[in-house]
């Protein structure tokens, strides 16, 4: 797993329309645990994979406090 940049307001990349997720395959997968792991590391609940450049309709939430 790799620890992935968050791209921060203002960057304009931020702005560019996400791509619906068709398949779901391994490289998707490996995207989604690097997520995981990135916002393990992160201010906040969630983490789109817009955030780390990548711009396909994509989005992990992690647990609230008192959630099963």
């Amino acid at each position: 797993m790799a620890k992935l940049r968050i791209l921060e307001f203002p960057d304009p990349r931020l702005r560019k329309k996400a791509v619906p997720v068709e398949v779901v395959d391994g490289p998707l997968r490996q995207l989604i645990d690097d997520m995981f792991e990135t916002m393990d590391g992160a201010p906040g609940i969630g983490l789109a994979a817009t955030q780390v450049d990548v711009h396909r309709r994509l989005l992990g939430r992690g647990r609230v406090a008192g959630e099963r």
